[in-house]
């Protein structure tokens, strides 16, 4: 038998703490510009990691269009922030902020060639997502549309 390395350090991150309303297991139903009268559905997951030291989102649709998707937030406490490693199945990673107001939680990344922002709106059992981008400095266009309701906890 071995012993566990780090079990320490495996423990709730307080400045994780306001992103706890995300956490469950959610039903999504969305919609994307790029597939017009299309509306598609998946699932999503938002769980504690490694004790609570960080958050592990989890993410598919059922459209070969929209990636699956996994993330960590985790924080900087000298920097006072949060940030997002994303990964999905197209090889694609980025690095987004995360910022958590009153009644959301965001992520942003503000590359100069593509820059994305997601805002979820969170009410309870349900959560509306607004995604939004823009190509190599050219105004803000939709993106993804997603709406969440909480199916376990």
């Amino acid at each position: 038998m071995t012993t566990p390395i780090g079990p320490e350090a495996q423990r709730p991150n307080p400045a994780l703490a306001p992103l706890t309303p995300l956490l469950g297991e959610w039903r999504t139903t969305g919609t994307h510009p790029l597939m017009p009268g299309a509306t598609f559905h998946g699932r999503a997951s938002f769980a504690w990691h490694e004790g609570g030291a960080f958050v592990a989102m989890r993410s598919e649709i059922d459209e070969p269009g929209i990636p699956s998707a996994v993330a960590l937030i985790g924080s900087d406490d000298a920097a006072g922030t949060l940030t997002m490693i994303y990964f999905d199945e197209r090889d694609v990673s980025r690095r987004y902020t995360v910022e958590v107001g009153d009644g959301e939680v965001s992520w942003h990344r503000d590359e100069a060639g593509f820059a994305q922002r997601m805002v979820l709106t969170v009410a309870g059992d349900r959560l509306e997502a607004r995604g939004t981008m823009s190509r190599d400095g050219g105004p803000w266009e939709d993106d993804l549309q997603l709406t969440y309701v909480r199916i376990d906890r």
